[in-house]
């Protein structure tokens, strides 16, 4: 076995839906900042399978939590929604990804706008002290399909987000409906938060499915907003891992 891989166990494997699942696993502890993503691996048939996950949990917490959907026809997500209490996975060594606070430039309020499991790193971020010293206001968007895709309540409630959901499939009470781009487009994201999304007290972090990406940039652009980097700050903040 590579030494760049760490051996885990998994302590808990939750089941949301048919689909999603959540892993809870112990690990030697693994340096990384809220937001960041890691390689987890089966070996399977021989070769040694991996895959992104965010991390759930925050960077002091010593059991790590990773969120994610089974792919029917993907080779190691099934199986890793099968995984019991006890089983083994790896763990990569070196955790990366830039949805983190040191790469953000300062805002009165910060848009945390994810689709399924890009959820994941947005929950990280919530339980980091950090992050509410330094937004006055943060704003928690979460798109699904259908109600019961909508994980984590608890967690978020916990938090002092302002909390959005959308359920594109079918009525949700408390919901909105239909897709991200359109509402940051025609305004209801902004009259459901309470808050401007504008270039001049906004930054806003995306992660999820690539449609959304693209179209809610998009969006954003319109408004005047730009993506961020480093050598030119900008609004936007956009990782994908799909």
């Amino acid at each position: 076995m590579s030494d760049k891989w760490l051996s885990g166990n998994v302590i808990e494997n939750r089941h949301w839906t048919e689909s999603l699942f959540s892993l809870r696993v112990e690990a030697p502890r693994i340096s990384f900042q809220a937001g960041q993503f890691v390689r987890i691996a089966l070996d399977i048939n021989g070769e040694r399978i991996a895959r992104a996950f965010s991390f759930v949990n925050p960077a002091e917490d010593p059991v790590l939590e990773f969120y994610g959907i089974v792919v029917p026809e993907g080779p190691l997500s099934p199986r890793l929604a099968k995984l019991t209490p006890g089983e083994a996975l790896y763990i990569a060594h070196n955790p990366a990804g830039f949805l983190v606070l040191s790469e953000l430039p300062d805002a009165e309020t910060l848009w945390l706008i994810s689709t399924g499991t890009g959820l994941a790193p947005f929950l990280s971020l919530l339980r980091t002290e950090a992050l509410w010293q330094r937004f006055r206001n943060v704003v928690l968007v979460h798109a699904v399909r259908y109600a019961r895709e909508l994980t984590y309540r608890e967690v978020i409630a916990k938090s002092r987000a302002r909390y959005i959901s959308f359920v594109s499939r079918e009525s949700a009470a408390g919901a909105l409906a239909g897709r991200i781009p359109a509402a940051i487009s025609d305004g209801r994201l902004e009259a459901a938060a309470g808050l401007e999304l504008a270039p001049g007290n906004s930054h806003v972090m995306l992660c999820g499915n690539p449609h959304m990406l693209k179209d809610a940039t998009a969006a954003l652009v319109a408004r005047g907003m730009r993506k961020h980097r480093r050598r030119t700050p900008g609004h936007i903040t956009v990782e994908s891992f799909w």
